[in-house]
């Protein structure tokens, strides 16, 4: 599921003061925040930065950016808010009415409506145009929260069980490359994993966080104007455009395709630009279970595109 590229990373600038000049003008107002976190709620210009955009350094969020006015719209509205009540709490979805909320909804620089945009760590990792039928929404949401769900920090257990824990020791290093993603420091975060590697080579888990981190990192709309995968497409001989469509498509739920890109890619070159193709393909490899059907086929091709 492809859609038109969302460009630009989320300027919260100007909805900050609109909504600091409204909360000074309503000094009797209530607190912005539920006792818990819901799992799909509609956005204004006071939740817009806590629920949505920093919720995303904790699970994944969608955005629907829509108009009661469109009927798939409408649809997908209705769709979203009944997979959210399903979701367990691994994704969230924000509905953004693009007539109640026009400030919001240009933040995300949209052409058409509906369009709805996956988020991460602060930052639109992926989105899709118009409607979709149900069944091609769980999909895509699925592979947004099975892969990049597991390199969020997750909710707090309060949030999602209604009451709060025990105290556990946390990581300091870890709360820094959390500190940093919420930041949207990406170079910090991989930082702070490449210290915890050098100490742990074998930490899996760090590994994949890092190598996330890194997706995450050359996916970053703010110097981008283009759809990465039609850029690809009509560039085949460019490595650089086959490195960040093959990003494109893992974050798409398109691993399958992405994988095929690259081994093609691979093909049709030599010398430097193989080797960095090659590592590109193995860090994508890093971020699925080593036991997945589609990296054990894909690294069959890669040893036959190898010789």
């Amino acid at each position: 599921m492809t859609g038109p590229y969302v460009g630009g990373a989320l300027d919260l600038g100007a909805i900050k003061q609109q909504a600091e000049a409204k909360a000074k003008a309503q000094e009797q107002g209530t607190t912005g925040a539920s006792a818990g976190v819901q799992p799909f709620f509609e956005v204004t210009e006071q939740n817009f930065e806590n629920d949505l955009v920093r919720r995303s350094a904790e699970v994944p969020v969608i955005a629907l950016i829509g108009s009661p006015r469109s009927p798939a719209s409408e649809q997908l509205k209705k769709d979203f808010e009944e997979m959210a009540a399903a979701g367990g709490l691994k994704f969230i979805v924000g509905y953004i009415n693009a007539d109640v909320v026009p400030q919001v909804a240009q933040v995300f620089g949209v052409q058409n409506l509906p369009t709805t945009v996956a988020i991460a760590a602060g930052q639109p990792v992926t989105n899709f145009e118009g409607g979709q039928p149900r069944e091609n929404l769980e999909q895509w949401v699925a592979a947004i929260v099975d892969k990049l769900g597991p390199q969020l920090k997750g909710l707090p257990d309060q949030d999602v069980a209604g009451e709060t824990p025990e105290e556990e020791a946390a990581d300091p290093r870890l709360s820094l490359a959390e500190d940093a993603l919420n930041r949207g420091d990406f170079d910090s975060a991989i930082a702070t994993y490449e210290e915890i590697l050098a100490a742990e080579p074998d930490n899996v888990e760090i590994k994949q966080a890092r190598d996330t981190t890194l997706l995450l990192k050359r996916l970053d709309p703010a110097n981008r104007s283009e759809d990465p995968i039609a850029a690809a497409d009509a560039a085949p001989e460019d490595v650089s455009k086959q490195l960040d469509a093959a990003d494109a498509e893992v974050v798409a739920g398109a691993p399958d395709r992405a994988f095929e890109r690259l081994i093609e890619a691979m093909k049709r070159t030599a010398g430097d630009e193989k080797e960095q193709l090659k590592t590109r393909l193995l860090e994508l490899f890093g971020l699925f279970d080593s036991g997945d059907s589609r990296v054990l086929a894909a690294r069959t091709k890669l040893a036959s595109a190898l010789y």
